[in-house]
């Protein structure tokens, strides 16, 4: 931890050109790597990051310089280095602080824990994919944790430290039936210490589901293309609005303009159905902060209600560019970003309707129970997605598998085109990148149905 009297000098120090705000963010972290091919441990490496940037801000100019030495003399020449970008006159200032500290337990802390029993529980993985089917002709299983400690001081008089957990393992499987080979995964993480996968996280039945998908994508077919209706299961199916809304409502986005939302607080941007929200509170959640990395404590934002645009997601210098209050939404990936404003937990919430009636009363298209990676541009709101696990729909029956779909749409559109949300939301975890680097986000939502989607396929035409 960074002493009173040399915080006080480096954020004076960032005073010197004339800025209004002065952050200083440390860091210290520990972290352990494993990964599995075969049975067999083919890395494993412990690593220790420490540092520390310094932040600056006039009006919405902004910006920031780090060092991995956090010494007086090399944290005062940081800050130095950031105001350089301004020019100003310096108001030395008396600081005073409000100190909060916050950690997230660990029941069993990673410290204690060797790397025998980390390989034990990655050979429970192992074991279990491989057992799934003759035809699984590769188990990668890769594990990790860390533990990050912040402290963030800034001329505002916040001096907030926190302790910060997190683990997750990473199962891939390969099947082959000499003709081709498939893949399948699972990834399920949270923020606990070593006690998570005794108490959260069900490492053979994540192993076995990776499994059952690659081998049940050896008999899929090539899915049809067209517009279609679409129906998306929960989980990882909430891929579809972090990537093609959440991005969309980053103050990183709307400040400069570069959102097709800008403009649209209390106006309808989807279709009545619809509410979903940001939550950084959820206890042990992946995407789930204390505070975020200004030291604003998380919350629990409501960014959509019955279709209607109730909030963005707002850091400090979002907060000043479009003057609204910050949302406990800044995140970074380490030292070495400044912070932005990034989703947490982000979720479509559940509504009343029967997921089997969707299906049954859809006519023909396509169930994707899983989605995979996709990209977005959120100053159109133009996305495309990999399904990863999919299911050719006939006169409301579930037909046969599918391989090969990608949904192709805009953000917009589909909010408006969703027309049914299932009683029951589930999460799934994963890496989320952008201006700050990349850091743990949750995507969610119930089974939901869009009456419309544009689905790409090699199986020809609708």
């Amino acid at each position: 931890m960074i002493q009173d009297n040399v915080v006080d000098r480096v954020l004076n120090a960032a005073l010197e050109t004339g800025a209004d705000f002065g952050e200083l963010f440390s860091e210290d972290c520990d972290r352990n790597r494993l990964m599995m091919s075969d049975g067999h441990i083919e890395q494993s490496i412990s690593s220790h990051r420490h540092g520390a940037g310094v932040r600056v801000m006039r009006g919405v100019q902004s910006a920031y310089a780090y060092t991995a030495d956090t010494s007086e003399e090399a944290l005062i020449a940081t800050a130095r280095a950031a105001a350089a970008a301004l020019d100003g006159t310096y108001a030395p200032r008396q600081l005073q602080y409000m100190k909060k500290t916050y950690a997230t337990m660990q029941e069993i802390d990673f410290r204690t824990v060797s790397n025998d029993q980390r390989v034990a529980l990655m050979h429970r993985g192992y074991a279990a994919g491989r057992a799934v089917s003759d035809r699984i002709r590769q188990m990668t299983v890769s594990y990790t944790d860390e533990v990050q400690r912040v402290q963030i001081c800034n001329t505002e008089g916040v001096w907030a430290e926190d302790e910060r957990p997190r683990t997750r393992m990473m199962m891939m499987a390969v099947a082959s039936d000499g003709n081709g080979a498939e893949r399948g995964s699972e990834s399920p993480g949270c923020c606990r210490g070593f006690e998570a996968y005794r108490e959260a996280i069900d490492v053979e039945a994540s192993a076995k589901k990776a499994a059952e998908r690659a081998v049940l994508l050896l008999s899929a077919k090539d899915c049809p293309g067209g517009n279609m209706p679409v129906v998306i299961s929960g989980g990882f199916g909430g891929v579809i609005f972090h990537e093609a809304c959440g991005h969309s409502l980053e103050a990183t986005s709307v400040g400069p303009g570069n959102s097709e939302f800008c403009g649209k607080l209390n106006t309808q941007i989807a279709a009545s159905c619809v509410s979903a929200m940001d939550d950084g509170t959820i206890p042990y959640e992946w995407g789930t902060i204390n505070i975020d990395d200004e030291g604003t404590p998380g919350q629990r934002n409501l960014l959509i209600e019955n279709g209607i645009l109730k909030s963005y997601l707002i850091d400090r210098l979002g907060a000043r560019r479009l003057h609204l209050p910050m949302t406990g939404s800044s995140r970074r990936q380490d030292y070495t970003y400044a912070p932005t404003s990034r989703m947490t937990n982000t979720f479509i919430c559940a509504g009343n309707d029967d997921p089997d009636e969707m299906i049954r009363t859809m006519g023909t298209g396509l169930y994707a129970a899983s989605l995979g990676g996709g990209s977005v541009n959120p100053l159109t709101g133009e996305f495309n997605f990999a399904v990863g696990e999919g299911y050719w729909v006939k006169d409301g029956k579930i037909a046969y598998p599918v391989r090969g779909a990608m949904l192709i749409g805009k953000g917009a559109e589909i909010l408006q085109r969703i027309d049914r949300v299932g009683p029951a939301m589930w999460m799934a975890q994963g890496m989320c990148g952008s201006q700050s680097g990349s850091v743990p986000t949750n995507v969610g939502q119930p089974v939901i149905r869009v009456t419309g989607i544009t689905v790409g396929g090699k199986g020809g035409a609708m």
